[in-house]
């Protein structure tokens, strides 16, 4: 009797976390978009009401977002005592990002702000002290170069058109540059393993990421099965195993798991293309730690309709002759 209280016990204790999530997302999700329309004191007041759902915990990008609302909205106090948690709590790290950002102005005349930057500082020693500086400074260029010449391509195909010869050449250097790094990624894995932000940093972890998931689909398949190990050990992160799991399926001609991979039509108009069990699709992305469908498809000025991707699904793979 007491083994099966015990196991109803967890699954109440499981569904009740989930719910929690579930909850959290809603919140952070509804803080950010009023964040976005910039009415940043409504979206601190929710922003609060997602960490208490956790008894005062975050995510460290959502306790990041908050602090810059509370900083909006002239609330500094708030502003400080978030930032310091980040700064002490989750070893925040960004020093960059920290000191450039726009939404922090208010807070740089503050006595507390040298401080902040001392103990960011502090942590960045911390974490460099094991890194393999030649290594990390290889894939930081790989990274680099990966995605400098993509930040081009909405650009160029605004000025000069989708099937321009402006758009030819530079994916012709894309593809160029991805020969070259995938050449130096796939050694680097091969010898040394899929290395994690503790030897190569933040970027140079990404890296590997990157160019496994713009290689061809045998690249892709040889190292689906380590990266997967590498999260597992915590040396890459979930969400970006998530995104080169949905690009290997549809390659493999099956549907996507997380809607991470966007198609596009002969007409040019974007769409989310073919998914498993859409309905559930936002509870799977929070499990890998993703944003939800509604505000990731807002980077191709798309609204989500449920509805309509089924519509679209079942037209592409009728296209497909996967009817």
């Amino acid at each position: 009797m007491k083994s099966k209280l015990l196991i109803l016990g967890i699954m109440v204790i499981n569904i009740a976390f989930g719910q929690i999530d579930e909850h959290y997302n809603s919140l952070k999700n509804e803080a950010w978009s009023l964040y976005e329309s910039k009415d940043y004191k409504q979206s601190a007041a929710i922003y609060k009401r997602a960490f208490d759902v956790l008894e005062g915990k975050a995510m460290p990008t959502d306790r990041y977002n908050a602090a810059c609302s509370y900083a909006l909205s002239e609330n500094i106090d708030t502003a400080f005592y978030h930032l310091y948690r980040l700064a002490n709590d989750s070893k925040y790290k960004n020093i960059k990002h920290l000191t450039t950002d726009k939404d922090l102005n208010e807070l740089h005349k503050d006595k507390r702000w040298p401080k902040l930057i001392t103990i960011v500082e502090a942590n960045i020693v911390e974490a460099e002290k094991d890194y393999d500086m030649d290594l990390k400074a290889l894939l930081d260029t790989v990274y680099e170069t990966d995605q400098r010449f993509r930040r081009l391509l909405s650009s160029t195909e605004k000025d000069f058109g989708r099937d321009s010869q402006e758009m030819n050449d530079l994916w012709d250097t894309i593809i160029t540059i991805d020969s070259i790094n995938q050449e130096m990624v796939c050694n680097i894995i091969d010898q040394r393993g899929w290395l994690g932000q503790n030897i190569v940093g933040i970027n140079g972890n990404k890296a590997l990421f990157l160019v496994v998931q713009h290689a061809d689909l045998d690249i892709q398949l040889k190292y689906l099965p380590i990266m997967r190990e590498a999260v597992e050990k915590g040396n890459a992160r979930g969400s970006s195993f998530a995104l080169l799991q949905d690009r290997v399926a549809l390659r493999l001609g099956k549907r996507q798991i997380y809607g991470s991979q966007i198609g596009r039509d002969e007409e040019g108009s974007f769409f989310v293309s073919p998914m498993i069990d859409p309905e559930n699709v936002n509870k799977r992305r929070a499990d890998v730690g993703l944003g939800s469908i509604e505000s990731y498809v807002k980077h191709w000025d798309m609204t989500w309709d449920l509805e309509k991707h089924k519509a679209k699904t079942i037209e592409v793979e009728a296209e497909l002759g996967n009817e």
